[in-house]
């Protein structure tokens, strides 16, 4: 057995076995487990994916959201442990891969992605 072989043997344990369907854009709740002490806790992040990097096991995103006025980022590992669950809220329609251009914005134009428009046939 090769290095490549074996390397893939390892990394494949580690994969998250239901895979969350989302894309950038996309409203997200992130549960992410938290230890405090002895005790473990679930805890949410809400925000909006502006960016997804790496592939594999070293995939990484990253949420964005408003809290209190300031803009909050956390970069989350896509098959980490500590990543619970992902729920996709609302699914966007953007046109970039980054969505770095919401830094800039203050209000509701911070948050503001196109939902994505389910098109029907009957045109």
């Amino acid at each position: 057995m090769n290095k490549a072989a074996l390397f893939d043997k390892i990394e494949g344990e580690q994969f998250r076995k239901e895979a969350a369907k989302f894309n950038v854009g996309d409203s997200v709740r992130v549960h992410t487990k938290v230890v405090e002490g002895d005790k473990e806790r679930i805890q949410i992040f809400v925000g909006v994916i502006i960016g997804i990097r790496g592939r594999g096991l070293n995939q990484t995103f990253t949420v964005r959201r408003i809290s209190y006025g300031e803009g909050i980022e956390r970069i989350f590992p896509t098959h980490s442990p500590r990543v619970d669950k992902i729920e996709v809220e609302r699914q966007g329609s953007v046109r970039r891969a980054k969505l770095t251009y919401l830094r800039h914005r203050i209000g509701k134009g911070a948050m503001a992605v196109k939902d994505k428009e389910e098109f029907s046939s009957s045109h």
